[in-house]
C-alpha cells in the first residue's frame, strides 16, 4: 500500500505542475481538466493514507498524526496555488507554505517513521 500512496502523490505532483503550466500559458480549459483529474488524485492520496494509518499505532502515533496534517496542508496549498494562478493573484505565501509542508511530510515519511520507504 505504501507504493500506491507514493505513486499517487508523485502523479499528483506532476499533474500539479502540468496544470500550473497550462494555466500560465493561457490554456484554461486544459488546465481545468487536469485540475479535476488532480482532485481525483487528492482522494486517492487521502484514501491510501487512511488505509496506511491504522496499521502503525505505536508510540510514534503523534508523528503519524503530524504527517497526516502536513499531507492535508500540502493538498490544500496545491489547490490554493492553482486557484490563485487562475485568477492572476499573488501566490508567494502559498508557495512558501507548500515548500515547508512538503519538506515536513517528506522528512517524516522517509526519515522518522518506521514504515518509511527507505527503511530496510
Amino acid at each position: 500500500m505504501i507504493h500506491a500512496h507514493i505513486t499517487a502523490w508523485i502523479v499528483a505532483l506532476i499533474l500539479f505542475f502540468v496544470a500550473l503550466s497550462l494555466n500560465k500559458s493561457g490554456k484554461i480549459k486544459g488546465a481545468k481538466i487536469v485540475q479535476m483529474i488532480l482532485r481525483v488524485f487528492y482522494l486517492v492520496i487521502i484514501g491510501t493514507g487512511i488505509m496506511l494509518f491504522p496499521h502503525y499505532y505505536s508510540d510514534l502515533t503523534k508523528w503519524y498524526i503530524l504527517k497526516v496534517i502536513g499531507g492535508l496542508w500540502v493538498i490544500g496549498t496545491f489547490d490554493m496555488i492553482l486557484s490563485r494562478v487562475a485568477r492572476n493573484r499573488r501566490t508567494s505565501a502559498f508557495w512558501i507554505q507548500f515548500i515547508v509542508a512538503f519538506a515536513l511530510v517528506l522528512y517524516l515519511g522517509f526519515a522518522v517513521l518506521p514504515q518509511s520507504f527507505l527503511t530496510p
